[in-house]
């Protein structure tokens, strides 16, 4: 199971990085300074820190077989899975808003040119990810 949690940790970081690339293509480190609901430098950049750190405590954890490095990782992904899930509010609630036909802000936040089909992997890929990572932490499935 440790195996399978690394191969699904390490599906969802290229997902993000696909993301994280085309919010830096769009501009996304511009909207620091603009107004309305946008993700903002300091979330997006702390989750991927905080996920890459993450997955090298990991590895590290694979290498060493040390189980408190499991805890330490999954207490990193459980806060990785909150900065997510606040980003992934604030995408969604955008894309409700346009498909609505109420955007008020003038400009495309760089988020919103996330594809939906990407979106939706790296969050069900993410989730199986923290799911494996607590089974293996608990030692349930014999990894």
């Amino acid at each position: 199971m440790k195996w399978a949690a690394l191969i699904a940790w390490v599906i969802t970081a290229g997902g993000g990085f696909v993301l994280l690339s085309i919010w830096l293509m769009r501009g996304g480190m511009r909207q620091q300074q603009e107004a309305g609901n946008r993700i903002r430098p300091p979330l997006i950049l702390s989750h991927f820190l905080l996920a890459a750190g993450g997955l090298i405590v990991w590895i590290i954890y694979l290498v060493a077989d040390k189980d408190v490095l499991a805890w330490v990782a999954f207490a990193i992904l459980a806060v990785v899975a909150v900065l997510g899930w606040t980003m992934f509010a604030i995408w969604f609630r955008r894309r409700q808003a346009r498909a609505g036909g109420s955007e008020i802000a003038p400009g495309v936040p760089a988020e919103q040119h996330f594809p939906v089909s990407v979106v939706t992997l790296h969050g069900l890929l993410a989730v199986t990810t923290v799911v494996l990572v607590l089974l293996t932490a608990l030692k349930v499935g014999g990894s």
